[in-house]
């Protein structure tokens, strides 16, 4: 199977499948979000996004153990950031191609609520 820079054994499919099976729980996915820009507390993260403390912890051991998130301990605080940037830049280009999506859709149907105008000789 081709990557597009060469070859990629059945081990990385199975290692890149898990990845995007860990990110298409939308929970996780608004956790690595949470922490594309700047690294994030646990405890900020779970006031941001309206989760218990406890459970943005089980999600984030998963995502440090699939390398999408690193941590980085900062006094008695442990603080979370998307660190590679193959998966930053992968996950900027498809937040701003779901926008581009949206933004689309909402000037398609302006466009179609506003009255035809008649364009003929006046």
């Amino acid at each position: 199977m081709w990557n597009g820079r060469g070859r990629i054994g059945e081990d990385q499919v199975v290692e890149l499948a898990e990845t995007f099976r860990l990110m298409s729980d939308p929970t996780r996915l608004r956790i690595i979000l949470s922490c594309l820009d700047s690294a994030v507390s646990v405890g900020d993260m779970a006031d941001r996004l309206g989760l218990s403390g406890s459970l943005v912890s089980h999600h984030l051991r998963l995502l440090r153990a699939a390398r999408l998130l690193q941590a980085e301990r900062r006094g008695r605080q442990v603080f979370y950031v998307v660190g590679d940037a193959h998966v930053r830049s992968m996950l900027t280009d498809m937040s701003d191609h779901v926008t581009e999506e949206l933004e689309g859709e909402a000037e398609g149907e302006a466009e179609a609520a506003e009255p035809a105008r008649e364009t003929g000789p006046t």
